[in-house]
């Protein structure tokens, strides 16, 4: 990459690329979902995903696309528990619930810290709470609202990748130490952990991205993590479309999916994830799309290996075999 183009990656480029975003109402999330998930004793648990509407993250990524569905001011104090107070009156029950607010709960411009209260008092019947954060926000504030909690609080952080080089490049405004330095932090305090991973960040080859994928799921759970989500990269934000066009970026492929999942569970240091949202921008075969998405959400479930899709899709069809 030309120093030119180098210069051109922050955040001022990045936004300047981006189509417009979705409008929200500051007092309804602007989604939420119920989905099963393994827990940390192994239990398949019913999980309530809230997407909160509140202030754009503070740090723009150049690979995000959460910024379509934020305000571009902080909402006002209350509106954050009228939010979930709301999805909660719509959903079915459920033992874990996330809280995801498209940056980080930690931000004081994203979610007031004088909602903390009201919205430890609207979770207090969950088993466990996740949120997520930025690692550059985890302190004592993070201690001030687990007190408060009467679930586990579990804090979801984006490593996204260990290559030093694509890590600046992200705009992430953040380094590997970071990570690490945070997830110390949260293991001290009894707080539990999880790592957001990236497969295939622009600027990498497919064997690259396999290959970082699988260093980056090692240090998470060197680091301390309790389990990882493994999130392909995708276009659409604008800057991302831009570098696809340059040739700088390419989506991963299901194969590569799979294959660090496989990893990741091989390694037995905690519960993988693979993200199955939108699995078809991935899969060049519509065949044997749904088979291998169904297959991917077993494993999820299970954390244990089960036997590949065989499809004619592949040119060796010995490579669907468990090895």
């Amino acid at each position: 990459m030309s120093n030119r183009k180098e210069k051109l990656l922050n955040s001022d480029w990045i936004v300047s690329n981006r189509p417009e975003r979705n409008q929200v109402d500051p007092y309804k999330p602007y989604g939420w979902l119920v989905e099963k998930e393994r827990s940390a004793s192994g239990e398949i648990l019913d999980t309530g995903i809230i997407f909160i509407s509140n202030k754009e993250c503070s740090f723009r990524c150049l690979m995000c696309d959460l910024w379509k569905n934020t305000t571009e001011a902080s909402v006002p104090f209350g509106a954050i528990p009228d939010q979930i107070k709301w999805a909660l009156e719509q959903m079915p029950e459920a033992k874990q619930v996330k809280l995801y607010n498209s940056g980080s709960f930690f931000d004081q411009k994203a979610i007031p810290v004088k909602d903390y209260k009201d919205i430890a008092s609207l979770v207090s019947g969950f088993e466990t709470l996740v949120v997520e954060a930025h690692p550059k926000l985890i302190n004592e504030q993070c201690l001030e609202f687990r007190d408060m909690l009467e679930p586990q609080l579990e804090v979801a952080i984006g490593l996204e990748t260990v290559h030093p080089e694509v890590l600046r490049k992200l705009n992430k405004q953040m380094d590997v130490d970071d990570f690490v330095q945070a997830i110390k932090f949260l293991n001290q305090h009894q707080i539990r952990s999880r790592a957001f991973i990236l497969l295939r960040p622009p600027f990498m080859s497919e064997e690259e991205g396999v290959y970082w994928a699988k260093k980056s799921l090692d240090l998470a759970f060197e680091a301390g993590v309790d389990s990882c989500t493994l999130i392909p990269v995708r276009p659409g934000n604008g800057a991302m479309d831009i570098l696809m066009r340059q040739g700088d970026f390419e989506k991963p492929t299901l194969d590569s999916l799979e294959e660090v999942l496989a990893y990741g569970i091989a390694l037995g240091a905690g519960r993988v994830f693979a993200d199955t949202w939108d699995l078809e921008q991935f899969s060049k075969c519509p065949k044997c799309l749904d088979q291998r998405s169904n297959r991917l959400t077993e494993i999820n479930l299970s954390q244990s290996l089960v036997s590949k899709v065989i499809c004619t899709c592949s040119p060796n069809t010995n490579r669907y075999a468990i090895d």
